[in-house]
């Protein structure tokens, strides 16, 4: 009664609920459905939620050391977890559908490309940086296909490791190079910037900080794009369970909490999209291959790690089918001219990866 939203999902994950003839996303679904259509007006909701507007500040508190903490939580667990439900790249963001029927691994290859599109690599050696690199494919993909010399940045010790074994393993080390630092703590300057999937982990009073550091590292021709979680509905908190067990510290925030403070960081917003289905269709396509590879899975924890996970990546996607949460790209610049006048250049760009000619552009360049 104190608190349903935390007691609900650890009351799953240790096996003292159960749902019967369905699964637990078929359960959370028919709550979810009721919460939304039924607003919680209640007393008890009401309270709860000024109390947590109270602490929200507190939770997103996320100076260099917690940062790190936080993200070591989630993102240092054993490596092969990942690579049982995730496409062969390990891409751990919302992929990119441009028809819908798209297989995991050609969505995420299509959300690579995507967002190189928006990067403008139609030029020599563009040096990028890559914040929040992962496992390593989107820095490893800019070299590869597009000729461009990336530095990734992680504070997952995993994730560097995997990272820096992989551009060995395809001789890309001299186009590619990670490092385990902070956004914050980092010098120099590059020609585009990209960031996917990792926005979430900054905090709410850490986005001027964010954005300042992005136009400290941009050159003046440069651009950089943002790829994050969002809402659609307006600023609201993260839930109890998700901060406690899966993302500490993390918040997917609305775009009238990221907007002003970019307006104020001298960087001028030159596109954004807003991706509303994609992460819901990647969910499912990854809840699908944790199911296929329970046992496995349940070998390298346990039964009550397997639920945790279920648990989730059930209400994960639910979020986006229900309640309102969504992706945003968004495109930066210093200097109004630097992007084309249209967006006519994106399909283009796209265009060129189907027809198989990147490979020839890339040597031509």
């Amino acid at each position: 009664m104190r608190d349903p939203a935390l007691a609900f999902g650890e009351a799953y994950m240790e096996a003292a609920l159960e749902p019967v003839d369905g699964s637990i996303y078929d359960t959370l679904e028919v709550l979810v459905t009721n919460l939304e259509i039924q607003p919680r007006a209640h007393a008890v909701f009401a309270l709860r939620a000024a109390l947590r507007w109270v602490q929200r500040r507190l939770d997103q508190y996320n100076p260099v050391r917690r940062a790190q903490r936080n993200v070591a939580h989630h993102y240092d667990l054993n490596g092969r977890l990942y690579s049982l439900f995730l496409d062969r790249d390990r891409q751990y963001s919302c992929a990119y559908f441009p028809s819908g029927d798209e297989t995991l691994e050609e969505a995420q290859t299509a959300k690579k490309h995507h967002i190189a599109a928006k990067l403008l690599l139609d030029r020599p050696r563009v040096e990028v940086l890559d914040i929040g690199s992962g496992w390593g494919g989107l820095a490893l993909t800019l070299a590869r296909d597009y000729g461009a010399r990336v530095t990734g940045i992680t504070l997952s010790s995993e994730q560097l490791r995997e990272s820096r074994a992989r551009a060995e393993a395809e001789g890309l080390s001299d186009w590619v190079r990670f490092e385990l630092c902070d956004y914050r703590e980092l010098t120099g300057s590059f020609d585009r910037i990209v960031s996917v999937g990792m926005f979430e982990h900054v905090g709410v009073p850490y986005y001027r900080a964010f954005f300042t550091s992005i136009n400290r590292l941009l050159r003046p021709d440069g651009v950089a794009l943002i790829h994050a979680i969002g809402r659609l509905d307006g600023p609201s908190m993260t839930n109890k369970w998700l901060a406690k067990y899966i993302f500490p510290g993390g918040y997917s925030p609305a775009l009238s909490e990221v907007v002003p403070i970019v307006e104020r960081s001298g960087l001028l917003m030159t596109d954004i999209e807003i991706l509303r289905l994609h992460y819901a269709q990647t969910l499912r396509l990854w809840r699908r291959r944790f199911a296929a590879n329970r046992d496995t899975i349940a070998s390298l924890y346990d039964q009550r790690f397997c639920r945790m996970f279920e648990f989730y990546l059930a209400g994960a996607e639910l979020s986006f089918r229900l309640q309102k949460h969504m992706v945003w790209q968004m495109q930066l610049a210093r200097n109004v001219d630097t992007v084309p006048l249209t967006r006519s250049y994106i399909a283009k760009s796209e265009e060129t990866v189907k027809a198989g000619a990147l490979a020839e552009a890339r040597e031509q360049r």
